[in-house]
């Protein structure tokens, strides 16, 4: 997993309460396990018509926005059905972090084991970065160390995070890197179980 110390990108309104992951990632787009290639489906039915065309009107498909980093949402994001895919697919299209005013429990803890940020501000910072980024500048600086959002304009929010999962996202650890930084403990428990208690090994 990649660490996450600051972030500089542009960030993309989506005023919206209650996006569900199934409205991020549609149920056709998870018969696979691979992380690569998910972001043709990111907000499928929001970004295309029934005939695949993009339609204009949708933010990330206007060309300020095609590239952002951050996902400015509403409340209640990633709520509906468990679905790991929907992180994954917000990382492949390129972003890196969404800011909210809450996120749905499943889907906030699997922001964290995939390495993208998610961020509570409350509900009147959340409105002005969602003005400011509708502006021609709308580059937001997430710096994850001093736990604060910077908007457009310089207006600086402070956010709380857990932490462990704060120190788990600077040095890039998921539940895998996190269990391998005890390898060698591991090793050495298996090496005298094996010595006192032989006829586990099948010896």
């Amino acid at each position: 997993m990649e660490a996450f110390t600051r972030l500089d990108a542009a960030a993309a309104p989506l005023p919206l309460a209650n996006i569900d992951t199934d409205q991020i990632i549609p149920k056709q787009f998870l018969k696979t396990v691979e992380r690569a290639g998910l972001a043709k489906g990111l907000f499928y039915d929001f970004r295309f018509d029934e005939q695949g065309v993009e339609k204009p009107d949708f933010v990330l498909n206007q060309p300020a926005y095609k590239n952002a980093g951050v996902l400015i949402t509403g409340d209640n994001f990633g709520c509906g059905s468990s679905r790991e895919h929907a992180p994954w697919a917000l990382m492949d299209f390129g972003i890196k972090a969404v800011v909210a005013t809450s996120f749905a429990d499943i889907f906030y803890n699997n922001c964290f084991q995939n390495g993208l940020l998610p961020v509570v501000l409350k509900a009147e910072q959340v409105a002005q970065l969602m003005d400011e980024a509708r502006g021609g500048n709308h580059v937001v600086s997430i710096d994850l160390e001093a736990q604060t959002v910077t908007s457009p304009s310089g207006a600086v929010f402070s956010f709380e995070i857990d932490p462990q999962r704060k120190q788990k996202m600077l040095q890039g650890l998921d539940a895998i890197g996190e269990t391998l930084q005890a390898a060698g403990s591991i090793d050495t428990y298996e090496m005298k179980r094996a010595l006192s208690q032989p006829w586990l090994e099948g010896a």
